[in-house]
């Protein structure tokens, strides 16, 4: 079995998640982000001969990583489009999904997927370098109005109208294409000092509409209520604050609109069992060896 390379990406809360799922030999479980593979190659040393492994990812050079094992099955395809893509297979609900949410370091670390305003380089964004929407498009084509709910939802920017206002005013005379572009935009709407913290938060923001990340966090997650078989778990590591609240929620309910629905005696009827009652966070010896895992927080339910 080859796999798990941890140059494409270093596996986050690994431990914890294989911990958390508490995998059965004989399981089958998917994992929807596969990456480079580290969580996947993990799985699959807990299962025996009989086991299964489903993995996911959208972006083409993971698949470069493909463990070779008959046991694990790599589709190329958005986690959003898990449960078609799993009806396909005729697979019966599984035992436990995980899912590390975001970027992998390889997407970072590649310039010319622009994915870091550390480099000078084109504006892509894309997970899926075949998907028609890159950040190119939502910058220089969306209404201000839109700019500003992207940065406000999804980088839970303060100043959003006036940081979308400063795009379209650039946009006017000169396309923005480059990273290099974007951030001189930004830099002439916000203060020196907090010019990296707003750029790290219009890049994800930009990032999550590019690639529809929440719009799949809530497929995946209503997923796992018919996915997932009775006693099965769900393993979720997430990177910002606006992800992990939405799993937190929909572990508490159930549900991603909050009900808190309850039987005739007032008893809960959210088909989930909390495991991490708090988000589990790395440690200071994992984060020393992968900084970028500072901001990670995995949860876990179990399927009642």
């Amino acid at each position: 079995m080859t796999g798990n390379n941890t140059g494409y990406h270093v596996p986050v809360l690994l431990e914890a998640s294989i911990e958390g799922l508490a995998i059965r030999e004989n399981g089958t479980y998917i994992d929807v982000t596969f990456g480079g593979g580290g969580h996947s190659k993990r799985i699959l040393s807990d299962l025996n001969e009989n086991g299964r492994l489903i993995a996911f990812d959208r972006d083409a050079d993971a698949h470069e990583n493909k463990i070779e094992d008959p046991r694990l099955t790599l589709i190329k395809s958005d986690f959003k489009f898990i449960e078609s893509q799993i009806g396909e297979r005729d697979i019966e609900p599984v035992d436990g999904i995980l899912a590390d949410l975001g970027i992998s370091s390889h997407q970072i670390d590649v310039p010319d997927r622009g994915f870091s305003f550390r480099f000078d380089a084109p504006l892509d964004m894309r997970m899926n370098q075949d998907a028609d929407l890159s950040a190119v498009e939502v910058l220089n084509d969306y209404p201000e109005a839109e700019i500003a709910r992207v940065l406000r939802d999804y980088g839970d920017i303060r100043n959003a109208r006036s940081i979308a206002s400063a795009i379209v005013r650039r946009r006017i005379d000169q396309p923005l294409t480059r990273t290099k572009d974007l951030e001189a935009t930004i830099a002439g709407a916000v203060t020196a000092k907090n010019l990296n913290k707003i750029l790290t938060l219009v890049y994800q923001a930009i990032r999550s509409e590019v690639n529809g990340e929440l719009d799949a966090l809530r497929a995946l997650l209503l997923a796992g209520n018919t996915l997932i078989k009775p006693g099965g778990r769900f393993a979720i590591i997430s990177y910002h604050s606006l992800e992990d609240r939405m799993v937190k929620n929909f572990f508490r309910y159930g549900n991603l609109e909050q009900r808190d629905d309850r039987d005739v005696f007032g008893r809960p009827l959210s088909p989930w069992k909390v495991i991490t009652r708090k988000a589990i966070k790395p440690t200071e010896a994992e984060i020393n060896i992968n900084p970028r895992a500072r901001s990670a927080r995995l949860r876990v339910a179990e399927r009642l």
